[in-house]
C-alpha cells in the first residue's frame, strides 16, 4: 500500500474502512489474534496497520492471523488495557501517557513543552529514552514493540477563546485523557482539566462539558473535532507516541521464527506510520482553516517558565527518579 498525501486527506473524509478483514488464510490460522486501538479507522495507523496485518498473513503463509479493531470498538483506553493485559486482546496501540497509569514511567516521553521537534523525538525514542521505557513496560509483564508509532505534537483547541499565553489556561475546561500528567500539567496552568476517554471527546465537546482539548492535528481532522471547536492554538506543548504493545502469554506462544516476522512487519508499519503522520500534519493546518478553524502560534518559552516556576518540573523530577530524569535530560537540555 502506497499512502499519498492525497490517499490520506481523502481516507480522512471517508465514512468507513472495512475492518477487520477476513482472508482466505483466516480459516486455518494456527495464531487468531485481535490489535484494537482507539483511533478513527481513517487514522494512518489503520491503515498502515491493515497493510501491516496483510504482510504478516503472507509471510507466515497464513499462521499469523491479525484481525483489526479500531476506534474503540472493544471499549475505552482502560477497558483495552485491561483486556490485554487478561489475554482478551492480544495486540494494543496505547499513548505512553496514558499507560503510566499501569507503568509510570512511558509518561517521561510526554513531559510539557520538552522536545522542540521530530529530531529529538526519534534520537530519544530510538536511542537510550526509548530502551529505557520498554525495560519498565516489560516489568510490568507486557511485550514492547521496538519502534514506537508516532501520536504527533499536541496542540489545544477551544470552543470559547484562542490560547495565547499561560493566563488563557487560567480554568479553562479542558479534556485530558486518563493520565496524571496531563492533569498535573494543566493544574500547574490553573486551568480546570477533566479526564475523559477519546471516544466521548466528541460529545463531551458539543454539550460543552468541556471548553476544549489537546490532540494533534491529525486526530482533530480524523475525529472530526474541528467541528466542534472554533480555535486552535499551536501550542506543540506536548509529544505524545503509542506503544504497540503484545500480550506476554500470546507473545510467548509465537515460535521464535514467527515471531521475528510479525515484529519485523509492526516495527517497519511504524516507521512508515510515523513519516505518514509528518506529512499529514504538514498539510492539514489550511485544510482545518478551511474547515473554518481559527489557528494562532502561542511564543511557548512563557509556557516553559509557568511550568519551572509552578515546581511542575522538578514533582516529576522526584516522581521518576534521578536515572530516568538524566536520559530525559541529556535528550531535551536542563528542565528542572
Amino acid at each position: 500500500m502506497t499512502l499519498s498525501r492525497r490517499s490520506l486527506l481523502a481516507a480522512a473524509g471517508a465514512t468507513a474502512i472495512t475492518l477487520p478483514v477476513g482472508t482466505a488464510f483466516a480459516q486455518k490460522a494456527e495464531f487468531s489474534y485481535k490489535y484494537a486501538n482507539n483511533l478513527p479507522v481513517t487514522h494512518p495507523m489503520n491503515l498502515r496497520a491493515k497493510e501491516m496485518a496483510d504482510a504478516i498473513r503472507a509471510e507466515t503463509k497464513g499462521r499469523v492471523d491479525i484481525q483489526l479493531f479500531p476506534n474503540n470498538q472493544l471499549g475505552s483506553d482502560t477497558d483495552m488495557l485491561s483486556q490485554l493485559r487478561s489475554g482478551g486482546i492480544e495486540f494494543f496501540t496505547l499513548s505512553g501517557l496514558i499507560l503510566s497509569t499501569l507503568v509510570p514511567a512511558t509518561s517521561i516521553s510526554g513531559i510539557g513543552f520538552a522536545f522542540g521537534d521530530y529530531d529529538a523525538v526519534w534520537k530519544a525514542m530510538d536511542g537510550d529514552l526509548g530502551a529505557y521505557i520498554r525495560a519498565q513496560i516489560v516489568k510490568a509483564g507486557l511485550v514492547p514493540m521496538d519502534k514506537i508509532w508516532d501520536n504527533g505534537f499536541r496542540h489545544i483547541t477551544s470552543s470559547s477563546k484562542p490560547i495565547v499565553s499561560p493566563a488563557d489556561l487560567k480554568g479553562f475546561k479542558i479534556r485530558v485523557p486518563v493520565s496524571p500528567l496531563w492533569t498535573s500539567m494543566f493544574k500547574a496552568f490553573d486551568a480546570s482539566p477533566a479526564s475523559i476517554n477519546f471516544g466521548e471527546v466528541y460529545s463531551a465537546l458539543q454539550t460543552k462539558v468541556v471548553e476544549g482539548q489537546e490532540n494533534p492535528l491529525a486526530i482533530i481532522a480524523t475525529a472530526k473535532l474541528y467541528e466542534v471547536q472554533k480555535y486552535c492554538s499551536l501550542t506543540n506543548h506536548m509529544w505524545d507516541g503509542f506503544w504497540f504493545l503484545s500480550n506476554r502469554k500470546a507473545w510467548e506462544r509465537l515460535p521464535k521464527d514467527l515471531q521475528v516476522m510479525v515484529a519485523k512487519h509492526i516495527n517497519a508499519a511504524g516507521l512508515k506510520e510515523r513519516a505518514d503522520v509528518a506529512e499529514m500534519n504538514a498539510s492539514l493546518q489550511k485544510d482545518l482553516a478551511g474547515k473554518g478553524l481559527i489557528f494562532n502560534q502561542p511564543k511557548t518559552q512563557a509556557f516553559r517558565e509557568h511550568l519551572q516556576k509552578a515546581g511542575f518540573y522538578a514533582e516529576w523530577k522526584a516522581k521518576y527518579g534521578d536515572e530516568a530524569w538524566a536520559i530525559l535530560e541529556a535528550n531535551t537540555g536542563k528542565l528542572a
